[in-house]
């Protein structure tokens, strides 16, 4: 007796198509019918379709064009909005087409008309060469994670962690994201002045596989080029963060970008706890008052319990120079550890605070402003000291 097993079905190729030619109608209408397609939408102009190319979630961007030259202007701007591989389509005999695309940035270019299973197959083809490509392409997690926590509130971690990602951003001219896991309560975007139109639990909670195209579709971009990526809006969908999702976009992050400054909540959760195992380098922010102290001296025990790399706590001893009756010394005697950065209280602060404009930006000459960038000049990875000392020097004189 034989028995008859069923192919899986494959999953569907989001496509978007850009342009116009002739027979483009009738294979819109075919591929809208196929089971491997799931057309996303179309627009004659590609910026008219800027709002589905940025989605992140495409495997192909198909561009239909009546010229018989390539259209270099057209798949410039379709690369404003995404890095999905483009299949060019034109109709009629065009050769020098063909030429052209061997040294462009297309996948595949396909002359019409055309039956529908080849045209399938070229957006399958090109969506897995692009995966590829990706995956070959940078080195895979090179980027370095820096994780600014408190066990208690009030402390100015947020503030340090907005300034600190703005001055690797601005100042060194790195590529950061800034990552608010402040999962109920963050106050990262209303720091920076941003109103983001998705957050962290938008990008977790969307469909298909998380990657570093679609995770550039839920960030929000920062006038000193910082990336953004805002905690929810809602602290009830803080639980759709799951560990799992978050050591996946800790994964993705760490490929597309030079540094990752996370901030957090005041708590040793699943969340923190999925962070850590990431960390390179954890910023424990403390206070000169006794309770402050207090915390944070549990959280160094906590975090050899967890079996952290001693060398990789930088405690930060905030608001340095205020005059409160306690000193660094006294301080290092009760942590038992060293205050490896000091940062200075300053009016600069609340003012930047409450103009949602980071004290590194709106003031860059004040006390607080110069320690930040210095923290942020040593805190960078090896491989970039070098050039980047030249670049904080040149910028903070």
């Amino acid at each position: 007796m034989t028995v008859e097993t069923q192919a899986p079905a494959r999953e569907k190729s989001r496509v978007f198509i850009t342009g116009s030619c002739e027979g483009l109608t009738e294979l819109y209408d075919a591929l809208g019918r196929h089971s491997e397609v799931e057309l996303v939408g179309h627009s004659d102009q590609v910026r008219e379709g800027a709002g589905p190319l940025t989605g992140g979630h495409l495997q192909a961007v198909i561009h239909a064009t009546r010229s018989s030259a390539l259209p270099v202007d057209e798949i410039a701007a379709i690369r404003e909005y995404t890095h999905a591989p483009i299949v060019l389509l034109a109709s009629g005999e065009s050769s020098a087409l063909l030429e052209e695309a061997l040294d462009a940035d297309v996948a595949d270019v396909l002359l019409l008309p055309q039956l529908t299973e080849n045209v399938v197959f070229a957006i399958r083809k090109a969506s897995h060469s692009g995966r590829r490509g990706q995956k070959g392409g940078r080195p895979r997690g090179n980027g370095r994670v820096i994780t600014v926590f408190s066990p208690k509130g009030g402390t100015g971690k947020t503030v340090m962690a907005t300034n600190l990602s703005t001055a690797f951003a601005k100042t060194a001219g790195k590529r950061t994201l800034l990552l608010d896991l402040d999962l109920q309560f963050g106050d990262a975007a209303i720091m920076l002045g941003i109103e983001p139109e998705k957050t962290i639990q938008d990008l977790v909670t969307a469909p298909g596989e998380l990657d570093p195209e679609k995770l550039a579709g839920y960030t929000s971009r920062h006038a000193s080029g910082l990336d953004v990526l805002p905690a929810p809006i809602r602290p009830e969908d803080a639980e759709l963060v799951t560990e799992a999702k978050l050591a996946r976009l800790m994964e993705v992050a760490k490929e597309s970008y030079d540094i990752i400054v996370v901030d957090t909540s005041p708590f040793f959760h699943g969340p923190m706890l999925a962070t850590l195992d990431q960390t390179d380098d954890l910023l424990l922010v403390c206070g000169l008052d006794v309770p402050t102290i207090k915390n944070v001296r549990l959280s160094l025990q906590t975090l050899q319990l967890l079996s952290f790399p001693p060398d990789r706590i930088r405690v930060v001893l905030n608001r340095a120079n205020s005059n409160v009756g306690m000193k660094k010394g006294e301080v290092e005697a009760a942590l038992e550890s060293k205050v490896r950065f000091e940062v200075p209280s300053d009016r600069a602060v609340p003012l930047a605070v409450n103009r949602s404009n980071p004290a590194i930006l709106s003031d860059p000459k004040s006390d607080f402003s110069r320690a930040l960038r210095e923290m942020a000049k040593t805190l960078l990875p090896a491989q970039a000291a070098k050039n980047g000392n030249r670049r904080f020097l040149r910028k903070s004189s």
